[in-house]
C-alpha cells in the first residue's frame, strides 16, 4: 500500500513552515514543498486546492486539506497523524 502523497506549499522564512516540516521529518514523512514566497504557479494551484487560504504552510496529505501548521500539530497531539499519513 502506498503512502498519501503529502504537499507544503511554503513561504521563505516562515517559522510555521519551519515548524510543520520539523513534525513532518520527524514522523519520517516525504513531501513535497512548493515555495510561494514569489507568487507564481505554484501559489495559484494552492490557490485552487484551499480557496480560502490566506496563509502558509498549507498542507495536504493525499486528498485531505490539512490547513496550517497548528491543524497539523492538532492532529498530533489527538493521535489522528499517523493514521492519515499511512492512509
Amino acid at each position: 500500500m502506498a503512502l498519501p502523497k503529502i504537499d507544503i506549499y511554503t513561504k521563505w522564512g516562515c517559522p510555521y513552515c519551519t515548524r510543520a516540516k520539523a513534525l513532518l521529518d520527524a514522523k519520517g514523512a516525504e513531501y513535497t514543498e512548493f515555495d510561494v514566497t514569489m507568487g507564481g504557479p505554484d501559489k495559484a494551484q494552492m490557490l485552487e486546492r484551499a480557496p480560502r487560504a490566506t496563509t502558509v504552510p498549507q498542507i495536504f496529505i493525499g486528498e485531505t486539506h490539512v490547513g496550517g501548521s497548528d491543524d497539523l500539530a492538532a492532529l498530533e497531539a489527538a493521535g489522528k497523524l499517523d493514521a492519515l499519513l499511512a492512509a
